[in-house]
């Protein structure tokens, strides 16, 4: 268990009441859907992300999922307030946000292609699991053309309710969410919805060709690319990310990664700074170190041990910081720090070798400063960090 990890652990049993973690399930239609699932997720995830933006702990789609299959109920679905229950102590939630929607029948049947100008109700209310205590019932009605704004006000509602001592004003709240075409929002959440990569990316880019600063439908798109290990593409689109999106820091790291894997040492260190200042997690203070290290910057060693010292158990971390003080010459330190990869990882050549030079004496400052053996890891989880932040910060 990394350092973050266990510190949150603790906090969540020695201060409960400032470790609030958060389920929001999909808004299921009332009556008829036609085909509009999607805006019930869409509802969904406007509050998960608007949840996440104030540092609250939520519980992501496929942990909701899991628990629908687990527990044998339909998403999507009219559930009881038993059945809410269910879902969110199966998944330990302390609170759960739900609701419906539904649409309303004007006087005159809509044409096909005025869909988007039907009447929406969207009815949510929250559940405090911990205080066992019901929140009150609050709606919005408009255009679901206007699905944007009806459900940011929905959110920035919920957000007084859950979250009341972050004292947020619409005003402010508003200023950080953009309003997207709703047939930009369609094609994005169907693109989250559908399983295949082909399809998922067919839909994301048509959400960004409708919208093309749609920021959540470029992360989606850059973070595949990623996957894809086709870097160049990727970095092009993840700088499209807007830092204040929800996805805007592990967009910047994914960005910083792709500049790292194209050789762009300065663009990566610039990306993981960046990072590193909102969420100093060992694995973004290690790929920095990694980047100052291509560019034989002085602050690398002091990236590596910042890694280290966060999570002393990582191999990765005792390496990194060996390679650092073996390409500085301090070869008894270096040699420690080899060592203990191996106690970890006894079949580790790399470190065998590195731990070999340093007591092959003397080594010259410097040696080995090009070959690049910077060891990262891609893996990026900030939940722990924000769940610790919040417990000293002694907020909800």
């Amino acid at each position: 268990m990394k350092f973050w990890q266990a510190v949150a652990v603790v906090c969540l049993y020695a201060c409960p009441s400032f470790a609030d973690n958060f389920l929001v399930l999909p808004f299921f239609p009332d009556g008829k859907s036609d085909n509009l699932d999607w805006v019930g997720e869409s509802i969904s995830e406007t509050i998960r992300e608007a949840l996440a933006n104030e540092g609250a702990l939520t519980l992501d789609r496929e942990a909701r999922n899991e628990a629908y299959r687990r527990l044998s109920m339909k998403p999507y679905t009219r559930l009881t307030k038993a059945s809410v229950i269910r879902l969110a102590e199966s998944l330990d939630a302390d609170a759960v946000i739900f609701g419906q929607f539904d649409i309303l029948a004007g006087e005159n049947p809509e044409p096909p292609e005025s869909k988007s100008k039907r009447t929406i109700r969207i009815t949510a209310q929250a559940i405090d699991i911990k205080k066992a205590r019901r929140g009150p019932e609050y709606t919005e009605i408009g255009s679901l053309e206007d699905l944007a704004r009806l459900q940011n006000h929905l959110a920035w509602q919920t957000l007084q309710f859950v979250l009341p001592d972050r004292k947020i004003t619409e005003e402010d709240f508003r200023s950080r969410q953009p309003i997207v075409r709703v047939d930009a929002i369609e094609s994005y959440i169907r693109g989250l919805l559908v399983q295949s990569a082909e399809q998922k990316m067919k839909y994301f880019t048509q959400a960004v060709r409708l919208e093309p600063k749609y920021s959540s439908a470029n992360f989606e798109i850059g973070r595949a690319h990623f996957r894809k290990k086709s870097y160049r593409p990727a970095a092009d689109v993840l700088q499209k990310v807007a830092e204040a999106d929800v996805h805007g820091r592990e967009a910047m790291f994914l960005l910083g990664l792709a500049r790292y894997y194209l050789g762009e040492f300065a663009g990566a260190e610039q990306a993981f700074q960046s990072v590193a200042q909102q969420v100093p997690l060992s694995e973004v203070l290690n790929i920095l170190g990694a980047a100052q290290s291509r560019l034989n910057r002085a602050g690398a060693l002091e990236n590596f041990q910042k890694a280290l010292e966060g999570d002393a158990a990582d191999p990765v971390y005792h390496f990194n910081v060996g390679y650092a003080l073996l390409q500085r010459g301090d070869l008894e330190a270096a040699a420690d720090r080899f060592r203990a990869v191996l106690d970890r990882t006894p079949d580790d050549v790399e470190a065998t070798t590195m731990l070999g030079r340093c007591l092959k004496k003397p080594v010259s400052k410097g040696a080995g400063r090009s070959e690049g053996f910077e060891r990262l890891k891609e893996t990026y989880q900030e939940s722990a960090y924000w769940q610790l932040k919040a417990v000293l910060e002694g907020k909800k």
